[in-house]
């Protein structure tokens, strides 16, 4: 853990608490919120001369959020979450659109394609989805897949490099994905994942805090969607400019919070300097530890056993005698699926995973 030692040092949290939440919740680093003091007092005394200077903030967002993810900037839309995001981008979905979803998946991934009047498919839950949407692909023509990278409820990750595969097998079919718990734990290219459309919200695993978020265009995607949503900074503020607004620029109709997306901009900083690529190691490393200790105690699931996890956990136990007694010593984690739900991010060592195995037996 020595590369990260000086990082998890900058989470006063992490003084108070075992935080195994980051599914929940990412902490909020030093770093970041001396960035968001200094830009409210210069706010503060400055008024629309600090935020006319520093409109800038968003073309930063948009350019390292694409370096860090493999989309031209121009490619990004900044969203306050990733909800919203797809909310208005479905709005440009051609109704009767035949959608296949997988049942336990996140509900505002699922919900906003329910309650709008496509041809869903929802694929019952497995331990091994890949087979199943597969065959529910073959059986005919789909428009839409629908689903995330890391689901939310016990950690099973659908590899990019799956999708890439249906991508080559279905170049037609619209691919979106919700990378929410996937994103700043794990690498991705999104030229390279097959995937058309990835949004994502960056209070998670980002640690961006509340307020941002961004929705993610691959070649070609732009051209399946017309939403209607618009407004005057889609365009630019330029008034002759409503007729030439583009497809990511059309779901950032309003104003954008600057705080927020500085937040985000500079959270994404922080952990390129450590390198996302290093992250992603640890990442695998702590899954395949959690999952030895887990096994050791007799408590993995079915879905620890894919030949490769993420870093949430299902532990299938819930009684309030055991979520009281992880709370007392000070383990922060959420109730989630009929079990008790922990994940691990960068900022964690082995001795968090150490106090977990120690409270479980």
């Amino acid at each position: 853990m020595t590369p990260f030692r000086h990082f998890r040092n900058q989470f006063p949290a992490l003084r108070r608490y075992t935080y195994l939440n980051t599914a929940a919740w990412g902490l909020l680093h030093e770093s970041v919120l001396e960035w968001r003091q200094e830009h409210d007092l210069d706010y503060l005394i400055g008024g629309s001369v600090h935020k006319m200077d520093c409109l800038d903030i968003l073309d930063r967002t948009r350019e390292r959020i694409g370096a860090c993810f493999g989309c031209p900037a121009g490619q990004v839309a900044l969203v306050p979450n990733f909800s919203i995001g797809l909310n208005l981008l479905l709005e440009g979905l051609p109704k009767g659109s035949r959608v296949v979803l997988l049942e336990g998946d996140y509900p505002s991934l699922n919900w906003p394609f329910l309650s709008r009047d496509f041809r869903v498919e929802v694929l019952p839950s497995d331990p091994s989805p890949e087979e199943q949407i597969l065959g529910a692909l073959r059986t005919g023509p789909v428009d839409v897949l629908a689903l995330s990278l890391v689901r939310w409820i016990d950690g099973l990750l659908i590899e990019p490099d799956f999708l890439a595969r249906v991508k080559s097998e279905f170049p037609d079919l619209l691919i979106i994905a919700d990378g929410t718990q996937y994103l700043g734990a794990f690498l991705l290219d999104l030229a390279a994942s097959g995937i058309d459309v990835l949004g994502a919200s960056g209070y998670k695993w980002l640690l961006g805090g509340n307020g941002n978020g961004f929705m993610l265009f691959g070649q070609g995607a732009t051209e399946r969607f017309q939403p209607p949503s618009s407004g005057f900074n889609a365009s630019g503020h330029d008034l002759s400019g409503r007729e030439g607004i583009s497809l990511p620029r059309s779901l950032e109709p309003g104003h954008l919070d600057l705080l927020c997306f500085g937040s985000l901009n500079k959270s994404l900083e922080l952990l390129q300097d450590i390198g996302l690529d290093v992250i992603e190691a640890q990442s695998r490393t702590m899954s395949a530890q959690v999952v030895e200790a887990l096994q050791s105690l007799g408590l993995d699931t079915p879905v620890v056993h894919r030949p490769r996890h993420s870093t949430i956990f299902n532990i299938p136990r819930s009684e309030d005698a055991l979520m009281e007694r992880l709370s007392g010593a000070g383990l922060v984690c959420s109730r989630r699926g009929g079990g008790i739900r922990v994940s691990f991010h960068c900022y964690n060592s082995e001795n968090d995973l150490d106090q977990l195995v120690e409270l479980l037996k």
